[in-house]
């Protein structure tokens, strides 16, 4: 045999060699896949057609620090379907108790708290939907490392998310080189600008990465800390909440104040503020708040903590789902760790009391990935008081954006169901009469925000604009 014959034939070892590896590894990733299936959940009461899965993946192996997943493939050719991640903020907000369970999931919990009804305007209907409970101390996710628990922040949140997409892919190696997106509302203002760029930066310093991100949407979120203050005291006078002295006061107060670490005047206005207010749901102003529980109607140390019965609102839903989530069958359905049988799950934990790092402003992460092309979507709810329409609208001239066309209303079902403002690198759209979180107020006009933000595609097509200043100028000459 001449020796370029032995030399293919080495080659050809090698090669089936390395197929074989390859083939072993997948064969475990799968089997670990397997491990995470959820067959079914206690209460669930109709069937599905998708896959879901949950359990755990450790971010950090010395400090035993592990974060609970549920992923929700899409209900149809999940194969040819964008990855999304769903993000909650707080800190200490669990994506599971808010996101999956009010929001953005197929699986809404029922006012008994003991069973789940379809959402069937779930995001798994167009994308493969993943919830992360982050950081460790949030929801499901924990550490064997108690100091873990009082030294979160920002940027260790950001690191352990991308550890999180790094491993995951390892175990669901079908979802390599996807393509990927993240989402999420309010502190998540932080995590998700924030976890795009480790994202984009490990990518160029990477080759052949695995994490394909393409963009992010946020609502309602925490941006700036000097605007977030100006816009919240602006709504709150301007719709009759609070009173000419409080708006003013307010304003010498927390003038460029952080919000994770506000002083103790600033925070004493806030409280001034709030009782002003009255009792009633400052995440969303015009909805009724819940009185089954005197718990809920407590304000928070800081700011209120961020409801559906049925199929219609319901203010009370974080009390379904803390019970819901507290089942021991449960949480032996989504393969949940009882290590610590003391812990009691909860929709919001306290891990904001000791937060270590949280920048006064995320404006410069937009703008380093403006220039790198992601695409950027912010999105609001206009009837939210703790991150109000007002204050991303001054985070978002804070930029000094180029706009592109002119502000215009988007129709759901020929209604108005908001307006939106596009930019050179953002778009900003408002949804019309939802609260903090959209997607519980507004959940048809939420899915197909998610539809044009994955297409890329505008909200308010020009020719769509013509017709309806036909329609408007036919009114106005009526007069």
């Amino acid at each position: 045999m001449s020796n370029w014959n032995w030399v293919f034939v080495m080659l050809l070892l090698i090669t089936v060699d390395q197929w074989r590896v390859s083939l072993r590894k997948n064969s475990e990733a799968i089997s670990e896949q397997e491990l995470d299936r959820v067959a079914n959940l206690p209460g669930q009461n109709f069937n599905v057609d998708f896959a879901q899965y949950a359990g755990y993946v450790t971010v950090n192996q010395e400090n035993g620090r592990a974060l609970f997943y549920w992923l929700t493939e899409a209900s149809e050719d999940p194969a040819s379907k964008p990855l999304v991640l769903w993000l909650n903020g707080g800190p200490g907000c669990s994506s599971i108790g808010y996101g999956m369970a009010e929001e953005v999931g197929p699986f809404h919990v029922n006012k008994d708290g003991k069973s789940v009804y379809y959402n069937p305007y779930a995001w798994n209907t167009v994308a493969n939907l993943l919830f992360l409970d982050s950081p460790v101390g949030v929801g499901y996710s924990y550490s064997n490392t108690s100091s873990d628990i009082t030294s979160n922040g920002d940027k260790r949140t950001a690191a352990d998310s991308l550890q999180f997409l790094l491993n995951w892919l390892q175990r669901f190696p079908q979802y390599k080189g996807r393509d990927f997106y993240i989402t999420g509302e309010s502190y998540a203002g932080h995590y998700v600008p924030q976890l795009s760029q480790a994202i984009v930066r490990y990518n160029k310093a990477n080759a052949g990465s695995p994490i394909n991100i393409k963009g992010y949407m946020v609502g309602n979120a925490v941006t700036d800390d000097y605007s977030d203050f100006v816009g919240r005291f602006e709504y709150w006078w301007v719709l009759g909440l609070i009173s000419d002295q409080t708006y003013k006061k307010a304003n010498e107060l927390c003038d460029h104040e952080s919000i994770a670490h506000p002083s103790t005047e600033c925070h004493q206005i806030f409280y001034s503020g709030f009782q002003e207010m009255g009792d009633i749901d400052h995440y969303s102003i015009f909805t009724p708040t819940c009185t089954t529980n005197d718990v809920a109607k407590r304000l928070k140390k800081r700011f209120p903590k961020f409801g559906r019965v049925g199929h219609s609102y319901d203010p009370c839903s974080k009390q379904h789902s803390t019970i819901y989530f507290n089942l021991p069958e449960v949480q032996d359905a989504l393969h949940v760790y009882r290590g610590n049988t003391s812990r009691i799950w909860e929709v919001c934990s306290d891990i904001d009391t000791y937060w270590q790092d949280s920048p006064i402003t995320v404006l410069d992460v937009y703008q380093e990935l403006i220039t790198a092309g992601l695409r950027i979507w912010i999105f609001s709810g206009d009837t939210d008081a703790v991150v109000p329409v007002t204050s991303t609208r001054y985070s978002i001239n804070a930029l000094n954006l180029t706009k592109i066309g002119p502000w215009r209303a988007w129709y759901e079902d020929d209604q108005v169901g908001g307006w939106t403002q596009e930019y050179e690198g953002l778009t900003f759209v408002t949804v019309r009469g939802a609260g903090h979180k959209v997607p519980l107020h507004k959940p048809k006009q939420a899915l197909t925000l998610l539809k044009s933000f994955l297409a890329g595609t505008s909200m308010a097509p020009l020719e769509q604009v013509i017709k309806f200043k036909t329609s408007a100028s036919d009114e106005v000459n009526s007069f």
